[in-house]
């Protein structure tokens, strides 16, 4: 995206549209030339008018920083404005799904969708790339009735492909055949391949345009793993640069400061993005950028444990209840709560967590996301020596597994699965049955990790593969212990509970090198720390002995 800093001739024309959304991008300008400004630089010439061109490269700068909502109302008002103008009608159709995101589009957005594909298509622009662009988006729109979600999306990466080969110097085609080749990424490939091959792509295009949203953001997403983090660390570092304002580009570099653990930086980007985000209202509602954000601060906030801090995020999200109802504010509306007594080993307080909360969420379209309460509660239940209550707990994740198993989402399945083993295992721990509890325990962990993190999250709500390693230590069996904490760091870097639980049973084991390495990353992560953590009291104490 290009800098809109210095135009202000087309101010007057989107004023309205600014206003509408309690928005106002620093000054715009309708020149020809490209989008200009807070949102980064887009060029996309197209047969309409100047003005047409200039609100369709802002609704598509949008579109790639995801902000949909506001791309969608970008296109929309153009569409009314110019109704011949084909390519604001491809905009509102690419705005009305979201390939990285969890979910599908409804019914409603499916059906709007598509007639705007069809009214793009009857108007047949003149030139062969924009009738390209149309051709791509029908085909994730075609056959929506009876061809399922991800044969569609697959249909769109080959047609979007198609449309880059077609135009191999525009930039725009290039990303958005990145994104789709992203999006159609197998969940358990842990060769990365299709991130691997976007990544190469989007990093020799932002070498030659460094301001491009997509290009940045994309590679963000490329890299959004452990073997590739540190790939992306520059343009993510470059993000803001481009977008000071928009509450997306301010929280996507943190999925790779996540992947580094890089706390600090976690927790200043994701500050600004939450309150930016509260500038962005979705149809009056608060946009699920800020959850999510908070998600990721309430995350980064443990593993520094700034308890106190932690708290304040807690306490934000429970004085608000107007929240977008997506799959992306319901994840952080249940794992924030979770994240917050299960990290801190709260069991009780996680066994009496609310279901449902707040109530006004349509919770029952998302199991997956129901199911990260009921593990809260089963495991803290279970851990708490409350086997009743983690037996109820199960009986409810049962069903939220089934229903989105029924429901197709496989990937979500898999982690509901693997929370309910992990209840189950330290239900069977409490009963006494320690090698069939490590089995199950093991089966756990190895479920969990058939799959990378989702975007949506900045980590499992309590790793499995690290809940392994508690129930190893308690078993006074430290060597492997150690083994499972440190399989843990490779995937996630700087947890703290991974860190203490190495660190701990290496001097358990009487390796006090393992222990005072381990002991003293700890340290370092929590210099910040604004409350008492016997992990930390424990750490100093036998570092003091060193």
């Amino acid at each position: 995206m290009r800098s809109i800093k210095s135009m202000k001739s087309a101010l007057v024309a989107t004023c309205a549209l600014l206003l509408s959304i309690g928005v106002a991008f620093a000054h715009e300008d309708r020149s020809v030339t490209g989008v200009t400004g807070d949102l980064g630089k887009v060029e996309f010439p197209i047969s309409c008018s100047a003005d047409a061109r200039s609100s369709t490269e802002r609704g598509l700068a949008l579109l790639h920083h995801m902000m949909y909502a506001l791309a969608k109302k970008e296109f929309i008002a153009l569409s009314k404005k110019e109704p011949n103008c084909a390519m604001a009608h491809w905009g509102i159709a690419m705005t009305l799904f979201q390939p990285l995101w969890p979910g599908q589009p409804s019914e409603r957005a499916l059906k709007m969708g598509w007639s705007a594909v069809e009214k793009a298509k009857r108007l047949n622009p003149s030139t062969k790339r924009e009738r390209a662009y149309i051709a791509a988006v029908e085909m994730f729109y075609k056959d929506w009735k009876t061809v399922g979600h991800p044969k569609r999306i697959a249909s769109w990466e080959v047609a979007q492909k198609k449309v880059y080969q077609e135009n191999p110097n525009d930039l725009n085609a290039a990303a958005l055949y990145s994104l789709s080749h992203l999006a159609t990424a197998p969940k358990a490939d842990k060769t990365f391949a299709h991130q691997i091959k976007a990544g190469a792509l989007l990093e020799d295009l932002y070498a030659k345009e460094p301001e491009h949203p997509g290009m940045i953001h994309y590679m963000i997403h490329a890299y959004d793993n452990p073997m590739l983090a540190g790939r992306a660390v520059r343009p993510a570092r470059a993000y803001d640069k481009i977008a000071p304002n928009v509450p997306h580009a301010l929280h996507m570099p943190t999925h790779i400061f996540v992947r580094l653990g890089i706390w600090p930086d976690v927790i200043s980007w994701n500050v600004r993005s939450a309150k930016a985000a509260l500038k962005y209202p979705a149809n009056g509602a608060i946009s699920h950028h800020n959850p999510h954000a908070l998600d990721y601060l309430m995350y980064a906030y443990l593993q520094e444990a700034t308890d106190k801090k932690a708290k304040e995020v807690l306490q934000e999200i429970k004085v608000k209840d107007n929240y977008q109802k997506t799959f992306v504010s319901g994840y952080a509306l249940a794992s924030i709560p979770a994240r917050y007594f299960l990290e801190r080993k709260q069991w009780a307080k996680g066994a009496a967590l609310e279901v449902r909360s707040p109530s006004a969420f349509p919770w029952e379209k998302y199991p997956a996301v129901e199911a990260i309460t009921y593990f809260a509660r089963g495991l803290g239940a279970a851990r708490n020596g409350e086997a009743g209550a983690a037996l109820k707990a199960i009986e409810t994740l049962d069903v939220l597994y089934e229903r989105s198993s029924k429901a197709g989402q496989r990937y979500w399945a898999v982690l509901v699965d693997a929370q309910r083993n992990t209840v189950a295992a330290w239900i069977t721990f409490s009963k006494g049955k320690k090698n069939q509890a490590l089995q199950m325990m093991r089966e756990a962990a190895d479920l969990e990790d058939s799959v990378d993190k989702h975007p949506v999250t900045p980590g499992a709500v309590l790793p499995a593969r690290e809940l392994l390693g508690d129930m190893l230590v308690l078993l006074g069996k430290y060597p492997e212990g150690i083994k499972m904490y440190e399989a843990n760091l490779e995937i996630s870097p700087n947890r703290f509970n991974s860190l203490y639980g190495a660190g701990r049973a290496a001097e358990l084991a009487g390796n006090s090198e393992k222990a005072k390495s381990y002991y003293s990353k700890l340290v370092q992560i929590s210099a910040r720390a604004d409350s008492p953590r016997p992990e930390i009291g424990q750490a100093e104490k036998f570092l003091a002995k060193k």
